[in-house]
């Protein structure tokens, strides 16, 4: 692991000059890949079964609002470094701890305390190997903060989700590591990678639609197949698998489908999120060559159970492949062109927190190429503003903290606070 280095190094970093990023056509940050599962059949073949699920939202796919700017005013917010750290791909927080753990795409977890990284509570670099979109790629902590689940790659490249206990001084218990799901990713690229815990207590899983370019395989709007999908899990063992599905789940007892799967027709959602006022879901999804999307699932519309966000039909709300249905497919809360604004999306969360109170209510998200930090304003549903925040190059997060305040993540080796400017 790299020596950690003063905040004031980091600094002249947050001012450095923008830098392009290339890819497949649609460049993509940092993903997971696994192999093997341990529930129901749990390898991603499965007939070629194309369908969405029983409840889908709007039918058709609307027009998105247009991208649109607001002058730089309220709200004003500055980058405050918290560390410099080794290829950060996320950070989490658990009940009760202020903590903010840091997740190193090299199989490294350090927590950070009063300002200060400490030694590493976990070390899976054994077991990963980062790089591209490989390696340690998501953490979030059970409810109760005594566990702990990693999203990572296996040196296979194949996607894996384990489970750890987590002590009262916040160390990972390394023996307990328990795999929950494994998933075969026949491409290096498009793994998905993140892991969350929704107001449900379930664990929320973003695959990629396998990799490639273009979703040759066909596989996101494929429910056979894990991937190009949004999972849904209960991470409690029986005694004989090593999750639970939930039985309010969509495919539940549809034949052909797998029952993990929450909604359907995703590319590569990077970073998701759940409204800790609303309970709304937020998510970006990595475009093809065109256009990168915001999407949202409101709570009081199922939270996206069932849902179809399109991919591989549209990118966007643009037609992409034309044998693929376009009918059930709910289009994005918003969308951006290639271009000055960036080439692939970097999902973050609504601000809820109190120091910077024009920003409550905005979706605060940002662009792994460009490094904009751009801000989402809604209002009735319809997004109405959209501010430029600030700039972070190579960013790959923002995340809200325990104190509902905003934490930004660049690949680079900064995580940063945003904070009133």
């Amino acid at each position: 692991m790299s020596p950690r280095r003063s905040a004031a190094l980091v600094v002249g970093v947050l001012i450095a000059s923008l830098t392009a990023c290339g890819g497949d056509g649609g460049s993509t940050p940092p993903g997971p890949s696994v192999t093997f599962g341990t529930q129901p059949p749990s390898t991603t073949t499965a007939p070629p079964t194309t369908a969405v699920a029983p409840s889908v939202a709007p039918t058709t796919v609307a027009s998105t609002v247009p991208p649109t700017t607001v002058p730089l005013g309220d709200p004003v917010v500055a980058l405050e470094p918290v560390g410099e750290f080794d290829e950060p791909v996320d950070v989490a927080w658990r009940a009760g701890d202020d903590t903010m753990f840091v997740v190193e795409r090299g199989g490294i977890v350090v927590p950070v305390r009063d300002g200060v990284a400490g030694n590493p509570v976990l070390d899976i670099s054994d077991l990963t190997e980062g790089g591209g979109e490989q390696g340690l790629l998501g953490l979030t902590f059970g409810t109760g903060g005594s566990a702990a689940y990693v999203n990572h790659t296996d040196n296979d490249g194949d996607t894996i989700i384990a489970e750890y206990l987590v002590g009262d001084d916040g160390t990972f218990d390394a023996s307990s590591r328990r795999v929950l799901l494994g998933i075969d990713q026949p491409y290096a690229n498009h793994n998905g990678g993140d892991v969350t815990i929704g107001p449900d207590g379930m664990l929320y899983i973003g695959m990629g639609d396998g990799g490639s370019g273009g979703d040759p395989e066909r596989l996101a709007l494929n429910v056979g197949t894990l991937l190009g999908k949004i999972l849904r899990i209960d991470p409690t063992a029986t005694a004989s698998t090593s999750y639970r599905i939930p039985p309010d789940n969509p495919f539940v007892g549809v034949a052909g489908a797998r029952p993990e799967i929450w909604s359907v027709g995703v590319r590569n959602p990077w970073r998701m999120s759940f409204d800790s006022a609303t309970g709304d879901f937020w998510f970006g999804d990595v475009g093809q060559g065109d256009i990168e999307e915001i999407d949202v699932a409101w709570a009081d519309e199922g939270g996206g159970r069932g849902f179809n966000w399109g991919w591989s039909a549209f990118e966007g709300s643009a037609r992409f492949n034309e044998d693929q249905p376009a009918e059930g497919a709910t289009p994005p809360i918003y969308e951006y062109p290639h271009g000055d604004a960036g080439c692939s999306v970097s999902g973050g969360a609504v601000y809820r927190g109190t120091t910077i109170p024009a920003l409550v209510g905005w979706y605060v998200f940002g662009d792994y190429c460009s490094g904009v930090i751009t801000g989402l304003h809604h209002t009735d549903r319809t997004v109405d503003s959209v501010l430029s925040l600030g700039n972070l190059p190579a960013l790959v997060a923002v995340r809200s903290g325990p104190d509902r305040e905003l934490v930004a993540v660049s690949i680079d080796g900064i995580v940063a606070r945003i904070v009133p400017g």
